[in-house]
């Protein structure tokens, strides 16, 4: 059966930039196997495949996959997903309903209008962020990423794992130029490390460009060396930023830059509402380009 797929570059308004991501379009009758193995035929971090709602009052249902599983929530497959649909749907502005694994997940998308190939897209996190401290040393971080221990934390930010769905380990380094020289040695991380998480995303401050922080990923686990944009870990980002400092009660926005070092510049937008002193929600944002479409055979 003739399937079209799409893919694009998300967190970027520029092909190339972002992180790769692959649209399957009429997934229905592909069973889980089908799918893993359209999944690692792509290669690219993740693929989506989009279904009919199994409620009328959504606009669709994705199921996300990397090279190695499925995965309940992701950032860049829902903003990706969000703009196509708003694409294909010749939607210049407004609201869509996806239902995830996670659950279903308001999107506002705005796209350049009929014709186009871009668009941006903001939703809102499904799940209130939340952190847990782990006892992890310098020197075990340092170890695993290929750094000195002095290269590990800045000011009050420390190793923790946090997540809005997916749990992420958090290490701070502590500027650029530890960030650029961090290559995870992947025996040692998954000795030292792989019980608190899959996957480890490096932060520090943006000392030079516009953002506020940089960042880069690495899933030794998943098969994914490292991933240009990860939206997931953006979204359990405030449970890690309010461990570290206080913020008053008020909306807070963040801009995220990653893929520098691998040659795909992202930016990633989050946004997160603070309350007696507590996290109450949060957003994530960023944008979408389709690069190319074909048929899948199958």
């Amino acid at each position: 059966m003739p399937r079209r797929f799409v893919t694009m570059d998300v967190f970027t308004s520029r092909p190339f930039g972002g992180n790769p991501l692959a649209v399957v379009l009429d997934a229905a009758g592909l069973d889980d196997f089908a799918m893993q193995q359209i999944a690692r035929e792509f290669g690219a971090a993740e693929t989506v495949f989009v279904l009919p709602p199994r409620n009328a009052a959504n606009s669709a249902r994705i199921r996300l996959f990397t090279m190695a599983h499925e995965m309940p929530f992701a950032g860049h497959p829902t903003v990706g997903a969000a703009v196509l649909l708003g694409l294909e749907r010749k939607l210049g502005k407004g609201p869509l309903l996806i239902e995830e694994m996670i659950g279903t997940i308001r999107c506002e998308v705005t796209t350049d209008g009929e014709g186009t190939r871009r668009g941006a897209a903001v939703f809102a996190v499904p799940r209130k962020a939340e952190a847990d401290a782990v006892e992890i040393t310098k020197e075990a971080c340092a170890e695993a990423l290929n750094l000195d221990p002095e290269d590990i934390g800045f000011d009050a930010h420390r190793p923790l794992v946090a997540s809005a769905g997916v749990p992420f380990l958090f290490v701070p380094v502590a500027n650029l130029t530890a960030l650029a020289r961090a290559r995870p040695d992947d025996a040692a991380f998954l000795a030292s490390l792989g019980a608190y998480a899959e996957s480890v995303f490096l932060y520090t401050l943006d000392e030079e460009g516009d953002a506020d922080f940089r960042a880069r990923m690495f899933s030794p686990g998943l098969g994914n060396e490292e991933d240009a944009a990860t939206g997931a870990a953006a979204a359990a980002f405030p449970a890690v930023l309010l461990d570290a400092e206080p913020f008053v009660d008020a909306h807070h926005k963040v801009r995220i830059d990653q893929g520098f070092e691998m040659g795909r510049p992202s930016r990633i937008d989050l946004g997160f509402t603070v309350k007696d002193g507590k996290l109450v929600d949060a957003t994530i944002g960023g944008s979408a380009v389709v690069v190319g479409e074909g048929v899948l055979h199958i």
